[in-house]
């Protein structure tokens, strides 16, 4: 099953890295994402562009306004997915990002969502 990891992050985490520590963290994301190809397990991974745009209908009509979608401190600055056989596999390798431990109990983290089979057959 395929799985959909959301790489969550805020201005305060980030801006508590300096350069090197950032360019070691670079470096560790890499080797994370290398060592998930090679296992078979990795499907893609992208950073996003910080201007996301959001669309909602209002009476009836797609609006399109600046995101992010909703107010709040932590955004999705990247993702990635896995194909895994478990849920556990998935949480094990969610569990593992390198990233995590510069949260320091201030925000970020990873979502954790399963990706729904062409046909929608798993509902």
């Amino acid at each position: 099953m395929k799985y959909l990891m959301l790489i969550y992050g805020n201005e305060q985490v980030w801006n508590s890295v300096d350069a090197e520590e950032f360019a070691k963290l670079v470096g560790e994301v890499d080797a994370f994402n290398a060592a998930l190809r090679d296992s078979g397990e990795f499907v893609d991974a992208q950073g996003l562009v910080s201007r996301p745009r959001s669309v909602r209908s209002v009476e009836n009509a797609p609006v399109v306004t600046d995101g992010p979608y909703l107010e709040a401190k932590e955004y999705v600055g990247s993702y990635f997915v896995v194909d895994v056989e478990t849920e556990q596999r998935a949480l094990e390798i969610a569990r593992s990002y390198p990233a995590l431990r510069y949260s320091r109990g201030i925000g970020g983290g990873i979502e954790v969502w399963p990706l729904m089979d062409h046909g929608g057959g798993d509902l």
